[in-house]
């Protein structure tokens, strides 16, 4: 259609937003898009029987043209990736290989709290996390995303050296969405991250 983004890279555009994503591509807060939401300034529904919101793409583009947002932030053709660790190493080399990879965006964290942070902010497709961090452990971070209905979106692979199998399905049974035993392929880290990132919002 005529002045709406193209589909670069061949990537489907999302036809329904969570008020996090709307946020994040608008470039303003959360509590912003959901006041505009509720005063009816963008066009969206509720999900039956619970109090989240959801914006079809009509009714957020419709919204960016009348505030002058670019529409080129809707649709950048690569997916956002948070990668948290405490290992500066094995952040540099996934920030490499992602970047070079082409298809993705990428963010990182050091530190549980940064992780916070950056996901209210970047509002990522998915979070490669360290299962031991400085300050948190993976559980606590999915149970906290999990329990984020703006996050809801948000997919989370767990990294970890050692790890039981116990534990694993604890980390399951809290949110996350896949495993990875350090040392892992990165090649099927990489393909795994893009099998989640298009998966569709739940």
């Amino acid at each position: 259609m005529a002045g709406e983004p193209a589909n670069i890279g061949q990537l489907p555009v999302k036809r329904v937003f969570t008020t996090g994503e709307a946020a994040a591509i608008c470039g303003v807060s959360l509590q912003t898009i959901i006041r505009l939401f509720d005063a009816g300034k963008i066009a969206g529904y509720r999900v039956p029987a619970s109090r989240f919101r959801r914006i079809p793409y009509e009714g957020l583009v419709r919204f960016m043209k009348e505030y002058g947002v670019p529409l080129d932030r809707l649709v950048t053709g690569k997916r956002k990736v948070l990668v948290v660790d405490d290992d500066l190493a094995i952040i540099e080399m996934l920030v490499e290989l992602l970047e070079r990879d082409g298809r993705f965006e990428v963010r990182t964290a050091m530190t549980g709290f940064d992780a916070g942070l950056r996901t209210k902010e970047f509002a990522p497709d998915v979070i490669v996390l360290d299962y031991m961090l400085p300050d948190i452990n993976g559980n606590a971070v999915c149970r906290s995303i999990r329990g984020d209905p703006t996050l809801r979106h948000v997919k989370v692979i767990i990294v970890s050296g050692v790890v039981s199998p116990e534990e694993v399905e604890r980390l399951m049974e809290c949110g996350a969405d896949d495993f990875f035993q350090k040392p892992f392929s990165i090649e099927q880290l990489v393909d795994r991250i893009m099998d989640l990132a298009c998966e569709p919002s739940a």
